[in-house]
């Protein structure tokens, strides 16, 4: 149901924003490819308990929503490296505020608990 909200242009901004970065990974994707190109396998071992097939998967819809590159190399073994496209680094801008703002919240939430 999200991806068909993620190509619906007939939604509000912020549903076409969330459709793109629903899920347990993508944002975690979007923070690690921030600091640079990553292959498959270093993307695995930076998120322990996604499966490669989770990894992948992410990462194609990642690709079809333009927000990374996928980059293969014509070696034996093949090489795929996966990048943030410019699209995809300025979502990420963005959602800091966002995170900022999620950490707050966080906070709160410790405080209401340890004051109960």
């Amino acid at each position: 149901m999200t991806r068909l909200r993620a190509q619906d242009t007939n939604v509000c901004g912020v549903t076409a924003a969330i459709a793109v970065i629903d899920g347990k990974w993508k944002t975690s994707l979007l923070w690690l490819l921030e600091s640079g190109p990553h292959r498959p396998g270093e993307l695995r071992r930076r998120l322990p308990g996604i499966s490669e097939k989770v990894l992948t998967q992410a990462l194609r819809e990642m690709e079809a929503d333009g927000l990374v590159d996928r980059e293969v190399h014509d070696v034996v073994p093949p090489k795929t490296v996966y990048s943030l496209t410019a699209h995809g680094r300025e979502l990420s801008e963005l959602l800091g505020p966002l995170s900022d703002w999620g950490h707050r919240r966080l906070d709160r939430l410790t405080e209401a608990a340890a004051a109960s």
